[in-house]
């Protein structure tokens, strides 16, 4: 029985009392956590070379989700850009195992009218890693049969549904810069909790707040301990505006649902003077 969990990024200048060197960051941060957003490919697609060594600084049960570029998900909607695929998946191949899913993160414009291009784009996919889909158009979220539709397709390709939790980032007007800019860029969507397949997905957005991140990720503790009693192997990203206290609020939710499931196998216990000090 596994929950893995994350933060969006696995570098961040107030994580550790000594910043890592560069080429031992995500290794000191997978003594923290078992997954991470691997925001960066969304951006530029990197070297091969530079997978390699983030192969070698994880384990085969770490859960690296790489988003494929911008170009082939919001430039060409998974209509083109078959040079910039090929380009991203032979630069991911060194992760092997750690290389959990291939994220497909879509624009707020991609809406119904290109469910058919998802449901043509989606089995093209290589076999091997699973594949997360995030959409952010509201009619999935708000009209039941477009959310029927959806569900349709990512069914018919083994795909889960990413879940984008803000409902506590947009609880409260914002208070700090880092909330006002979030504020500006986030969607603003309902939470949606259903499950697809074995390993659901959830991006929880809090607030610079610690204690009020915490307090507004209630609903999901009972969710996801659900879906580890059905057999489920759950994934859940844990964001705040800056950032700054995401790493000590992961292993949080991980020991919150561990306390309803306590079979549930516990996180790594890091090296006690690189830990965060926040809990």
């Amino acid at each position: 029985m596994r929950l893995h969990v994350g933060c969006a990024m696995w570098s961040h200048g107030s994580w550790f009392e000594r910043q890592p060197p560069a080429a031992e960051r995500l290794r000191r941060y997978a003594e923290h956590c078992t997954a991470v957003e691997g925001n960066t490919t969304f951006y530029a697609t990197p070297a091969r070379r530079t997978a390699e060594s983030w192969a070698a600084q994880l384990s085969p049960d770490f859960r690296f989700y790489a988003k494929l570029p911008r170009p082939v998900t919001h430039e060409h909607r998974l209509g083109g850009g078959a040079a910039e695929l090929a380009a991203f998946l032979d630069a991911m191949e060194p992760l092997g195992p750690s290389l959990h899913a291939l994220w497909v993160q879509l624009p707020p414009t991609f809406g119904p009218n290109d469910l058919g291009a998802l449901a043509a784009f989606l089995p093209a996919l290589p076999a091997g890693p699973g594949i997360a889909v995030e959409v952010r158009h509201p009619a999935f979220f708000e009209d039941v049969e477009q959310a029927r539709r959806l569900v349709r397709v990512l069914s018919a390709a083994g795909a889960e549904w990413v879940t984008f939790d803000t409902t506590t980032l947009y609880a409260a007007p914002p208070r700090t810069p880092a909330e006002h800019e979030a504020w500006g860029k986030k969607p603003r969507l309902p939470r949606r909790t259903p499950a697809l397949g074995p390993h659901p997905v959830v991006r929880y957005h809090g607030r610079d707040d610690a204690e009020a991140t915490i307090a507004g990720w209630a609903p999901w503790l009972e969710t996801v301990a659900g879906w580890l009693h059905e057999g489920r192997s759950p994934t859940v990203f844990v964001h705040t505006p800056d950032n700054g206290d995401a790493l000590g609020l992961a292993r949080r939710f991980h020991a919150e649902v561990r306390a309803l499931v306590p079979e549930l196998e516990p996180l790594p216990e890091p090296e006690p003077a690189h830990a965060p000090t926040l809990f």
